[in-house]
């Protein structure tokens, strides 16, 4: 899974909230943020604090994986597919 822009990330966070039926207000509790600020990632803010976006990451059980090694296959059947959550996205949003 790549995310190359900040819309791909929020895309990815709002997709895995709504999945674990999480409202934005009880994800900022869990993170410790403001409600306004998931708010903001999710509708791809450009300078959300990176530790701030790891711990949402964790709190929502994405993992972070930096692979240096040019290989984008995992081994693992729970990948995220980006392009189909970024697509779902954008259809929302017409």
């Amino acid at each position: 899974m790549l995310i190359r822009t900040p819309a791909d990330l929020g895309a990815v966070i709002r997709d895995r909230r709504k999945r674990l039926k999480l409202d934005q207000a009880t994800l900022a509790k869990r993170i410790g943020v403001s409600r306004q600020w998931v708010i903001n990632v999710e509708h791809s803010h450009p300078r959300a604090e990176l530790a701030l976006v790891l711990r949402a990451l964790d709190v929502l059980g994405i993992p972070v994986d930096a692979n240096s090694g040019g290989s984008t296959s995992r081994g693992s059947t729970s990948a995220v597919d980006i392009n189909a959550i970024v697509t779902k996205a954008k259809k929302g949003k017409t």
